[in-house]
């Protein structure tokens, strides 16, 4: 699923949208499989009788309250997590009814570095820390995919903007001196 244009200026494109590493929902996973065998199996124990489609709804009703705090929150709470790469800034998302979001412009980042733990490793996820200029602290983004990888494309799309960035202002600041307003006219 594509991250929403409308939070996006106009010279601005996604570089990297990603969710929490998929390990996050395998145990939301694994209570979801229990969570039916256990029903399945219980529907079966009951004996027959005037009352059995009433105790089955009982089990069933059962299983279903267990599974929304069980599988449906954390499958929620993955799917609306977002940490977003865009050409200008990174976008942290997170929330199911109510909702947390940062906006870090590339130009504040001083330091990105990631740590992984022996399992990080083998799973290839990690825990990314963003440094940033000014008094909002680091941003830490946990179970990233491919963090190291991240991390380097973060550092990447952080020397790029300040590429673009000083291109620019040497555009504006060549069109000052000169006492136009026009672009730059190529050399010849």
């Amino acid at each position: 699923m594509a991250y929403p244009d409308k939070l996006l200026a106009d010279d601005e494109d996604v570089v990297r949208h990603l969710h929490p590493h998929w390990l996050t929902v395998f145990w939301p996973l694994v209570a979801f499989l229990v969570l039916v065998g256990l029903g399945s199996f219980g529907a079966a124990l009951i004996p027959e009788g005037s009352n059995q489609g009433v105790f089955r709804l009982v089990v069933v009703a059962v299983v279903v309250v267990l599974a929304v705090p069980l599988v449906a929150v954390p499958l929620l709470r993955w799917r609306t997590t977002h940490y977003v790469i865009t050409t200008h800034r990174i976008l942290f998302r997170r929330g199911i009814l109510s909702r947390t979001g940062r906006d870090i412009g590339l130009s504040r980042i001083t330091d990105v570095s990631y740590t992984q733990t022996l399992w990080d490793r083998i799973i290839n996820s990690g825990t990314l820390t963003i440094e940033t200029a000014g008094d909002g602290g680091s941003t830490v983004w946990t179970a990233i995919p491919d963090s190291d990888g991240v991390q380097q494309l973060l550092n990447h799309v952080v020397e790029e903007d300040a590429d673009r960035r000083a291109q620019e202002s040497a555009g504006y600041i060549g069109q000052y001196y000169r006492g136009d307003t026009g672009p730059v006219p190529p050399r010849r």
